[in-house]
C-alpha cells in the first residue's frame, strides 16, 4: 500500500488541463494505419493515473479466440491483480466486458457477492475501490479499462467522463483498421500484439536479472529505449532476450553514444 500511495503522489507537475489535452493529442496521433498497440495502451493506463483521481490503471483486450488478456498495467501490483482476475474468472473488468456497461465498487472492503475471491485479493494488494469502463464502439466491445484507488469512494463525474473518453479514443484507434483490413488481417494484428506482450514480459525478466532491477523499472528501461530510438517494444524485447542489446545500451542514465 505504501508503494501505491507513493506512486500516486508521483504525478507530473503539468496542470490537469495541459496533461489532458496532451494525452488526447497523443492518443489521436495513433489514428493511423500502423501503430504499436502495446505502446498505445500503456500510454492510456499511465495517463489515467496522471490525470484522474486513481492510483493504478490496467487494460484488458479480448483475444480472437474470445478470452480477455492483460495488455497494459500502470504498475506490477496492478498487473498481478488483473492476472488474478482472469484466473479466478471474476472481477470488475470481466463483468464490464460481458455487459458492455461501467462497473464499480466504491468499497472493496465490504462484502460483495459479485467477487468473493477477487475483492479480498484487491484489498490485500492495497486497493479500496474500483471502476471498470468498457472499450466499446457502438455494438462492438473489445475490452475494458480498470481504474483502482487506494481510497474508498466513487470517482466524480468529470473523471468518469474523461476516463471513458480516453478508452473511446483508444478503441477507435484499434477498430478503425477494420475499415481497411479484412477481419482475418485484424486477428493477425491482435494476435501479434498479444504475442508481443509475452516477449516483453520475458525481456523484463531477463533485464531484471542482468541489471538487478525491479520488474517495473526493467519495463521502464525497455520502453524508454524503444521510444527514444523509434522502435517497437517487441523488437527491443527480442534484442534483449537474444543479447543483441546489453544493459549498458538500455540504461536511461547512460550518457554519450550507444556502445558498439
Amino acid at each position: 500500500m505504501k508503494d501505491l500511495a507513493e506512486a500516486s503522489r508521483r504525478r507530473p507537475r503539468l496542470s490537469r488541463e495541459s496533461l489532458l489535452a496532451s494525452t488526447l493529442v497523443e492518443l489521436a496521433d495513433n489514428l493511423v494505419d500502423d501503430f504499436d498497440v502495446v505502446e498505445l495502451l500503456t500510454l492510456l493506463t499511465d495517463r489515467c493515473v496522471a490525470v484522474l483521481d486513481v492510483s493504478s490503471a490496467g487494460l484488458m483486450l479480448v483475444a480472437p479466440e474470445g478470452h480477455l488478456r492483460v495488455m497494459a498495467s500502470s504498475s506490477e501490483a496492478m498487473r498481478d491483480l488483473e492476472l488474478f482476475e482472469i484466473q479466478s474468472q471474476e472481477g470488475p473488468c470481466l463483468d464490464c466486458y460481458r455487459t458492455g456497461e461501467p462497473v464499480a465498487s466504491p468499497n472493496l472492503s465490504a462484502v460483495d457477492p459479485r467477487w468473493p475471491r477477487f475483492a479480498p485479493e484487491a484489498v490485500q494488494a492495497g486497493f479500496r475501490s474500483v471502476h471498470a469502463l468498457p472499450m466499446r464502439l457502438r455494438g462492438t466491445i473489445i475490452g475494458a479499462l480498470n481504474l483502482f484507488r487506494i481510497e474508498e469512494g466513487a470517482l466524480n463525474e468529470t473523471d468518469m467522463s474523461t476516463a471513458q473518453a480516453f478508452a473511446d479514443v483508444a478503441t477507435i484507434a484499434i477498430l478503425q483498421q477494420r475499415v481497411v483490413l479484412e477481419a482475418q488481417a485484424l486477428n493477425v494484428q491482435l494476435n501479434h500484439a498479444l504475442d508481443s506482450r509475452i516477449v516483453i514480459e520475458q525481456a523484463k525478466g531477463v533485464l531484471s536479472e542482468r541489471a538487478d532491477l525491479g520488474m517495473a523499472e526493467a519495463f521502464s528501461w525497455l520502453r524508454t529505449y524503444a521510444r527514444s530510438h523509434n522502435l517497437r517494444l517487441a523488437s527491443v524485447a527480442e534484442d534483449v532476450i537474444s543479447g543483441a542489446l546489453g544493459v549498458g545500451a538500455l540504461n536511461p542514465r547512460r550518457t554519450g553514444p550507444d556502445p558498439t
